[in-house]
């Protein structure tokens, strides 16, 4: 199960400086990005929205868009947000292939990951082909590693846009994702990074937001 929390900041500049912060200091020891990427997730469902009815995203994220891009497909499902903690089961593949193929992603998905009989019931009765693109989003991602307290914490300075036709939204938050200890530990730093930078938890996920855009345009147009 994805465990994290978001924060979201009132611009790039502010999100950009907490790298030269004393108190990220204490939580990163290496200041040099594990990762540094310009990403564009493309979240699709059928015409008629079955997977959203379910409470389920399927997402195809395309790392450094070009001639070397490479894909990784996720399954999102359920799960719960309270005052910015999400947490949702989650199931992930890297691929070679942009297209999303539910027969494929089920009988490759790595079984470590959250119940498999979990993520059949989601996808059941979802053809191939009635998949279609919904929204997208497009942002870079620098992941730093951040320990507290015995846990561990990949922590990703996202910076970006969602687009709709001529319509937009900024993205600027920091992802905080417990990937081994306590959550009280992910909300102890949540909390401490809340009162140096004045940042705020975020309760919508990139994908609701992208929804959100889509659907207040369409409605518009």
């Amino acid at each position: 199960m994805e465990t994290e929390i978001k924060l979201l900041f009132k611009d790039p500049e502010d999100l950009l400086a907490i790298t030269s912060a004393g108190w990220f200091d204490s939580y990163c020891k290496d200041k040099t990005p594990e990762s540094d990427n310009r990403l564009i997730n493309t979240y699709f469902d059928t015409p008629d929205r079955r997977l959203n009815a379910r409470k389920a995203v399927v997402r195809v994220r395309t790392y450094d868009p070009g001639d070397n891009a490479r894909y990784e497909h996720t399954v999102k499902y359920g799960g719960a947000v309270v005052n910015g903690l999400h947490q949702r089961y989650e199931w992930n593949l890297p691929s070679d292939c942009s297209r999303f193929s539910s027969e494929a992603f089920i009988d490759s998905v790595n079984e470590d990951d959250d119940p498999l009989d979990m993520l059949k019931e989601v996808l059941e009765g979802i053809k191939d082909e009635e998949l279609v693109p919904l929204c997208s989003v497009e942002f870079t991602r620098k992941i730093y590693t951040f320990r507290s307290g015995g846990s561990t914490v990949e922590a990703c300075i996202d910076i970006g846009e969602i687009r709709s036709g001529e319509a937009s939204d900024d993205i600027c938050e920091l992802e905080l994702e417990l990937k081994s200890g306590d959550i009280s530990c992910l909300m102890e730093m949540a909390g401490k990074i809340m009162e140096q930078t004045g940042s705020v938890t975020f309760d919508e996920s990139k994908y609701h937001r992208a929804l959100r855009l889509h659907d207040s345009v369409k409605g518009n147009g």
